[in-house]
């Protein structure tokens, strides 16, 4: 038997070196690069809040709103009237049942927060809500919602009250 062995290049080794050669030359000269994007600070999905810019409201409820509504943050919302004029103050979903009934028109609150824009109004969203000596954290330093807990003194009237073994 005979072998015989051919030198002649195969047509098969030739087409796959090109191809070979034509993919590491379009992996080495980016086509259409584009620029790197800016990297926004603070830009997420909602509204940031800007804990260098803090404030402190004082004033009364005008109104308690607890129902959604479209286009703003959701959870219970506090217009209180104080020297800034009426202001939008959103305390979020996670006030206590007690919390919550002792809020009503009229009721006298000190809240500190921070202003945003959200689709061209303005909001304060509280981090700290006051109201009748009891305070309530509603957000971290950061700005996130955190289920609330009572971290004040308790009125005068409050401590008697508990000691008496509460209302009768």
């Amino acid at each position: 038997m005979r072998r015989t062995r051919s030198t002649k290049p195969i047509r098969i080794l030739t087409i796959a070196g090109s191809l070979a050669g034509l993919l590491f030359a379009s992996l080495a000269v980016p086509l259409g690069a584009q620029p790197a994007s800016k990297t926004l600070v603070g830009q997420g999905f909602g509204v940031v809040y800007d804990a260098a810019h803090e404030i402190t409201l004082t004033g009364t409820v005008q109104e308690v709103v607890t129902r959604r509504m479209a286009g703003r943050p959701a959870g219970m919302h506090l217009f209180v009237a104080g020297p800034q004029g009426l202001v939008d103050a959103h305390v979020g979903p996670f006030l206590s049942r007690e919390m919550k009934e002792s809020l009503h028109t009229g009721t006298p609150v000190q809240i500190v927060g921070a202003m945003a824009s959200l689709r061209g109004r303005h909001y304060m969203l509280a981090r700290l809500l006051t109201v009748g000596g009891n305070t309530v954290t509603l957000r971290s330093d950061h700005g996130f919602l955190v289920r609330s807990q009572v971290s004040g003194t308790k009125t005068k009237d409050a401590a008697s009250l508990e000691s008496n073994g509460g209302v009768r």
